[in-house]
């Protein structure tokens, strides 16, 4: 016997087995007991939320033999041949695959015809927005004004694209996302029948995962059991399967982030990649734990509303001493647009770094907000007594107000290692490759001391990006291999204000440097 899907083998089949949606099981019952039922009725609401149960449900109470407080029977003739789909009196119609006109023609020629079975004639048509134009215009009189045994019932998860006076022609009721609580109370109900241990911490993760939806839970939870069969189901396994990220190591991730830690981000991320963690569950879960943050700073007693473990909390409540709500707001807002942005890309990886980045360097930002978290740094840097740069001021009358950084005096003699790297330096950065190649391009060369040649950039992300010691070490042993010869290599950012010939020696300009074409690309 082949396998059935945990969401369709737990499909209600009655009003009663309906979570979430009492308002509107409720008005639906009351009208078939005082047999009020309408001719249209629009079902609005995100995906897996109950509209297309729903509106089987009705279907089969309005047509039931032995209605039960206006619930179908489910025992009768026609209870059954509606549950199995194969009653002439239901008919579904996916309107994103028969969206035209001829569709609705046919829709409008069938309704003539009485009902064989039953009192009434239903047609159930999902996503019903993605009807042609010409499709709702031809629907529209049937709609008005239906043979009385002829019900519609139109399901939609986009009520926007519904043009009005379609919406006006119809009883709307809007499902909504049913709660974290419901959908774990539900899916513990479900396992006991299905004989499945799991802990009530992996049913709430999987059911917050969910973000509303019945049958998504289902789905998650079918996925996570087929993977551990036979196992008790556990926290840790369904982060596991759904390549989610513990709690633990957001908290890392926002140290790095307020520290200005990016090298330390970026490699945690390189953790989660290596792992097989999904980037797209991962931004939507940050944002998450940034929210909760938030949470606990605009109000007391948030507690209750935060679902989470006694340790993760008291590891919340420090972390939310630690950051303003302005910068918090700042974060949500970069890892919110990140959301909408990475569902489609297939450079997710490379969206989120840059989104990372961007918390750690707000100044990569002209937003108010980033401005905001600008200074707030620079203010408590100054509070830390930060060294700052020895600076002199011009005598003229006409400067007199300009800063001038006084520059190193030049030195007697450059050291032979370093003028051979600097004459090559056009070949050397030849022989690398990708983005540490684009950034090398940016590089000023200037003296760090000894033997030493110091790359400088104006560009903090290049900066923190060639001053990880695995690329400083790359370029030191390239430049040993073709040059023959040791020389130490020293990245440095350009910090001073000025620009990098007024504060730096720029061997540049007093060492020639061999000129080397790029060699293009064979084609093919």
């Amino acid at each position: 016997m082949s396998y059935t899907a945990l969401y369709r083998k737990f499909r209600p089949q009655n009003f009663e087995d309906v979570k979430g949606q009492e308002h509107i099981v409720t008005t639906l019952k009351n009208q078939i007991r005082a047999e009020r039922v309408g001719h249209a009725y629009l079902f609005c609401g995100t995906r897996g939320t109950g509209k297309t149960t729903v509106a089987k449900i009705f279907a089969k109470a309005i047509n039931c033999e032995h209605p039960v407080e206006g619930s179908p029977c489910g025992t009768c003739a026609v209870c059954q041949a509606i549950a199995e789909g194969s009653s002439m009196n239901v008919i579904e119609i996916d309107a994103a695959s028969n969206n035209g006109v001829e569709n609705i023609r046919q829709i409008r020629d069938e309704v003539a015809y009485s009902p064989t079975e039953g009192r009434y004639k239903v047609y159930i048509i999902d996503e019903v927005h993605m009807l042609s134009t010409g499709a709702f215009n031809a629907l529209l009189k049937t709609l008005e004004e239906p043979p009385s045994y002829v019900v519609f019932i139109l399901a939609t998860t986009e009520v926007h694209k519904i043009p009005i006076t379609i919406l006006s022609r119809c009883q709307r009721y809007d499902f909504r996302r049913i709660s974290i609580d419901t959908i774990s109370q539900r899916l513990m109900e479900l396992m006991e029948k299905e004989q499945v241990e799991v802990e009530e911490k992996a049913v709430r993760y999987v059911a917050k995962a969910a973000d509303g939806s019945m049958r998504d839970a289902l789905s998650l939870l079918d996925q996570c059991i087929a993977f551990y069969l036979g196992e008790t189901l556990t926290y840790d396994k369904v982060l596991d399967v759904l390549g989610a990220v513990d709690t633990e190591v957001f908290s890392r991730l926002l140290r790095y982030v307020l520290n200005e830690d990016v090298a330390g981000a970026i490699a945690l991320l390189d953790e989660l990649v290596l792992e097989g963690r999904e980037l797209g569950q991962f931004v939507i879960d940050f944002t998450w734990y940034l929210r909760n943050l938030m949470l606990l700073q605009g109000a007391e007693n948030m507690e209750d509303v935060l679902d989470m473990s006694t340790e993760n909390l008291a590891l919340l409540k420090e972390e939310a001493g630690m950051v303003s709500q302005e910068v918090l707001i700042r974060y949500i807002r970069v890892f919110s647009e990140l959301s909408n942005q990475i569902k489609y890309s297939t450079q997710k990886r490379i969206l989120t770094e840059i989104a990372i980045i961007k918390l750690c360097k707000p100044e990569m930002e002209l937003n108010v907000d980033a401005i905001t978290d600008r200074l707030e740094k620079l203010e408590k840097k100054l509070e830390e007594g930060v060294p700052v740069s020895r600076i002199v001021m011009s005598g003229t009358a006409e400067n007199a107000q300009q800063p001038v950084i006084e520059k190193p005096p030049l030195p007697k003699a450059i050291p032979e290692e370093v003028e051979q790297a600097v004459k090559n330096w056009n070949a050397i950065q030849q022989q690398m490759s990708g983005m540490q190649k684009s950034y090398m391009k940016q590089a000023h060369l200037s003296l760090a001391g000894d033997n030493r040649l110091m790359m400088v950039f104006d560009d903090p992300v290049a900066a923190d990006f060639m001053g990880a010691e695995e690329r400083r070490k790359e370029i030191s042993q390239l430049i040993s291999e073709y040059i023959d010869r040791d020389v130490e290599v020293v990245i440095d950012r350009n910090q001073s204000g000025h620009a990098f010939e007024d504060a730096y020696i720029d061997l540049s300009q007093i060492i020639n440097m061999d000129i080397t074409f790029e060699e293009e690309q064979e084609d093919g």
